[in-house]
């Protein structure tokens, strides 16, 4: 009897969600690995054997000496202590390319979601410092860059990908007014959240309205009209959850539920593996509405985009947005202590 990650694998492309490169060896291969900077905040702080230290204190050492050496000129107008945190997460990332058939994502400062210019110079910042990192050549298919699905980020990976040659994915997506212009931007996939990011954080908090339906639709939508774009369904909570949706194209599971997975057996679960998805959306919305002339008017996509779920989808992302810029700010204080110690060159 196959277990249920055996089972997943057959009916959705499976990828890991974490920045702990043993997952991937123990449970893999996957086809990518997706990160962000809450990831990378708990992998990094993750305790050393010595009371006091850090199991990746190594590594932190080595990326502040490639920063400050082979990766100086690449550091631009950013802080140093941001540009550490971007060396720290491609370092980590890279580790993962062994047990990967596709490509590590490494997503964007938070804190320039709102700067299209910004974003765009980010991306680009991360994509050489992999190229300078990686020990064998990354093609485009095996890097892509995760942008917040602001309107500005959205614009951002439009440049990125039909300027710039460089994949994106845009996250943070809660409804289709983000998915249809994620797809008229070109992006190779897009992340809906299931579950608000305040799951995973908030003690006890549970989303009542998960995206379950928005990743059938867009998927459909996307079908339909034969967008490049793919749906990759992220920010799940339990096995029960990762199940309904196989049949998606992608979707990311973090360590946890990829463990629970690899020990359950496929007949523990009711009903046919991939049922919910096969039934189709419960509604196809670009039938009726102009996704097509929405999206190239910033205007009227805002106040779509805000209207949406009656403003629920806006404060979704409003919400993601402040955690991660919070995580990004915790892992630029690390950066800091430790230039603060003795003996880091």
């Amino acid at each position: 009897m196959p277990n249920l990650l055996e089972a997943l694998r057959k009916a959705t492309q499976v990828d890991c969600d974490t920045m702990d490169h043993r997952v991937a060896r123990d449970l893999g291969p996957f086809v990518d690995c997706t990160s962000n900077q809450a990831i990378a905040y708990f992998e990094l702080f993750q305790p050393g054997s010595k009371p006091g230290s850090l199991h990746h204190d190594a590594l932190i050492r080595e990326a502040i000496h490639d920063a400050r050496h082979k990766l100086e000129h690449l550091q631009d107008q950013v802080t140093f202590a941001e540009f550490v945190v971007q060396v720290l997460m491609v370092k980590l990332l890279l580790q993962f390319r062994p047990n990967l058939t596709g490509a590590i994502h490494v997503q964007t400062n938070p804190k320039l979601a709102y700067s299209t210019k910004l974003t765009v110079l980010d991306a680009k910042r991360i994509r050489s410092i992999v190229h300078t990192l990686a020990e064998t050549p990354v093609e485009r298919q095996g890097l892509c860059i995760k942008v917040p699905a602001t309107w500005e980020g959205l614009q951002a990976c439009r440049i990125l990908e039909i300027e710039e040659g460089i994949d994106t994915l845009a996250t943070t997506m809660f409804c289709m007014e983000q998915a249809a212009a994620a797809a008229d931007a070109q992006c190779r996939y897009i992340a809906p959240y299931v579950n608000e990011l305040k799951v995973h954080f908030g003690h006890g908090h549970i989303d009542h309205s998960p995206a379950f339906d928005f990743c059938r639709e867009s998927q459909a939508y996307y079908l339909a009209n034969k967008h490049r774009t793919q749906v990759l369904a992220a920010s799940l909570t339990s096995v029960e959850q990762v199940m309904q949706l196989a049949g998606i194209q992608h979707i990311t599971v973090a360590p946890k539920l990829l463990q629970e997975l690899s020990e359950r057996d496929a007949s523990s679960l009711p009903g046919e593996v991939g049922a919910y998805f096969a039934e189709g959306p419960d509604a196809n919305s670009w039938e009726t509405r102009d996704y097509a002339a929405l999206v190239r008017d910033e205007s009227r996509w805002r106040l779509a985009f805000t209207r949406s779920g009656f403003g629920a989808s806006e404060g979704k992302i409003v919400q993601a947005i402040n955690y991660f810029s919070d995580f990004q700010e915790k892992l630029e204080e690390l950066v800091l202590q430790y230039l603060g110690r003795e003996g880091v060159e």
